[in-house]
């Protein structure tokens, strides 16, 4: 498995995306829907309709890579957007990803208090 600086944010599109889509495709639905940008070292998660494959897009400082899993059994369970913001996509830490790219449903997790440093503006 990756291991990845604390500075590495994931982003994960709600929405079912179409696995033909490569580097390019990709690429240009992080521009448009996460409104971020691709090169810019953050991982970028892309689920199927039916939720038992995944990509992964990243930039790594010479060029794109794109990690692809496919489930053999069973599918991916992903944390629900609320219907009031109707968000297409949300930012999880690396260890809820981590989590769920193993098979555990963090739907009833409960997450302990930590101390994170404030983003100054």
């Amino acid at each position: 498995m990756l291991t990845l600086p604390p500075a590495v944010r994931v982003f994960v599109h709600l929405g079912p995306t179409d696995m033909r889509r490569s580097f390019d495709g990709l690429a240009a639905m992080v521009r448009e829907i996460i409104q971020a940008d691709p090169m810019s070292g953050h991982l970028f998660v892309f689920f199927n309709r039916r939720r038992d494959r995944v990509k992964i897009l990243s930039w790594d400082r010479t060029g794109l890579c794109l990690w692809y899993k496919r489930l053999e059994q069973g599918v991916f369970t992903l944390p629900k957007a609320s219907d009031a913001d109707q968000q297409r996509s949300v930012e999880m830490t690396w260890a809820d990803l981590s989590l769920i790219l193993e098979g555990i449903d963090l739907t009833g997790a409960k997450r302990r208090r930590r101390f994170q440093m404030r983003r100054s503006a």
